[in-house]
């Protein structure tokens, strides 16, 4: 199992904007097969940084996603959005 955690720092005002596009993105998500979880947090006190928390049966699964129509037309959308680019992290479930 994979665990994804994606920050997403947004430019100021542009919050319902990314929202609107997520909701597709996270609908379409979660009937992929192998999400097992796909959820979208804002950080406490900062509600400009959105943070997904996913989770994958495996990395075929993940790799889907990424290729997935609806992944490749939203997220550059989104993109358009972020104030800066944070590193997707990766972990491997090991226990």
């Amino acid at each position: 199992m994979l665990k994804i955690v994606a920050k997403n720092r947004l430019k100021e005002g542009s919050k319902d904007a990314v929202l609107a596009l997520l909701d597709e993105m996270i609908a379409r998500t979660r009937e992929e097969v192998g999400c097992i979880k796909y959820e979208l947090y804002e950080r406490v006190g900062e509600p400009n940084l959105l943070v997904f928390i996913e989770e994958w049966e495996s990395k075929e699964s993940l790799d889907a996603h990424m290729n997935s129509e609806h992944f490749k037309r939203l997220i550059p959308q989104v993109g358009e959005y972020k104030e800066a680019n944070d590193p997707v992290e990766v972990y491997r479930l090991i226990k």
